[in-house]
């Protein structure tokens, strides 16, 4: 199946905010600012022309994001079980909005692909895939890195994540690859589109970026 660039915005899509960013300090790393603005506004910004609809996974005082006019979804469980939850969060709330597929996006990485979600949809039509994650090779050591927290979902897989939950599986790899998780595989170039802010130093490398990327 053919799939056009306009078809691929007929999909929910959920940041997740909800980590503790113990690296950066606590509290909440998406309110950092590089280039001028918020982190979380960067990847709001680009995520939204992706997406007919957008939530916010987050954990933190709600009114810090009440001008985003965006649904905030607390994670599914009152323990801290990392991303795993705010996945399950998502496809809950993608559930009860009609969508039968949501796609996550990570809030501290503001440089990830414009055509994320057209790639991601693409490979889940031609494959039948149930779960998709973005993915990209080191250009040295040509080894494959899967970036989990950046992935597709078919959200009647909720239940069994669920459970997954309920019996101690954290990672979101050894959760998806019980459903045989397909990739797909984004150049790095110059930058790599996933780099991640964990660390007051990751914060200056992003600032450097940004400016690159203007």
């Amino acid at each position: 199946m053919t799939l056009s660039r306009e078809q691929n915005t007929f999909m929910a899509g959920v940041v997740l905010a909800g980590g503790l960013a113990t690296r950066m300090g606590g509290g909440d790393k998406t309110q950092k600012v590089i280039g001028n603005r918020k982190i979380l506004d960067i990847v709001i910004e680009r995520i939204s022309p992706q997406v007919s609809e957008l939530a916010l996974n987050t954990n933190n005082d709600p009114s810090h994001y009440s001008e985003l006019g965006l649904p905030l979804l607390s994670d599914a469980f009152e323990e801290r079980y990392g991303p795993l939850a705010g996945i399950l969060a998502g496809m809950d709330w993608a559930h009860h909005q009609g969508f039968g597929l949501v796609v996550t996006i990570a809030g501290d990485t503001p440089f990830f692909p414009d055509d994320l979600v057209f790639r991601l949809l693409t490979q889940h039509l031609e494959s039948n895939a149930r779960i998709i994650l973005a993915a990209t090779r080191d250009q040295e050591t040509d080894r494959l890195y899967r970036h989990p927290t950046f992935g597709l979902w078919s959200v009647d897989l909720r239940h069994d994540l669920r459970e997954n939950l309920k019996k101690g599986v954290r990672k979101i790899v050894q959760w998806a690859d019980q459903h045989n998780a397909e990739i797909v595989e984004f150049p790095t170039g110059k930058m790599d589109p996933f780099f991640n802010i964990n660390t007051p130093s990751d914060l200056v490398e992003a600032e450097k970026m940004m400016r690159y990327c203007k």
